[in-house]
């Protein structure tokens, strides 16, 4: 039997919008949309990589509320509005995902609000960190 669990941070917009922070089935686990807003103090910096590093902490705390972690993400897709941002944002997000490798797609288009610098979305599978992985270079 399939086993689905929903995640809620507690924004508002979850209600409004009907969704959830992560909807994990059996192992694979989906994290919306995450801006980098710190979820406890409602507060957002204006800094770009300020942002993003807030963005991963929020990831990073709900992948734990289902037993996973940074390194069982797979993919990853990166919107930064500001194209001016990109290769600092890219920078940041390199060295968080270093060793990780995920798959990854960014867009630099404009976001939901404006004070929006960044939004980070995964797709993790509980237990691909101690996964034996194979590299293959096509180059």
């Amino acid at each position: 039997m399939v086993k689905i669990t929903k995640v809620k941070s507690g924004s508002k917009y979850e209600t409004l919008e009907s969704y959830s922070r992560i909807v994990a089935v059996d192992d694979w686990i989906l994290v919306s949309n995450t801006a980098g807003r710190n979820y406890e103090t409602r507060e957002m910096s204006t800094d770009p990589i300020e942002q993003t590093e807030q963005c991963f902490n929020n990831i990073e705390r709900a992948l734990k509320s289902v037993n996973s972690c940074l390194e069982d993400i797979v993919a990853s897709t990166i919107r930064i509005p500001n194209v001016e941002d990109a290769q600092s944002v890219m920078a940041y997000v390199g060295e968080k995902f270093r060793g990780i490798d995920p798959q990854r797609t960014v867009t630099c288009a404009p976001l939901g609000a404006g004070d929006f610098k960044v939004e980070i979305e995964v797709t993790a599978y509980r237990g691909a960190s101690a996964a034996k992985t194979q590299l293959i270079d096509i180059s």
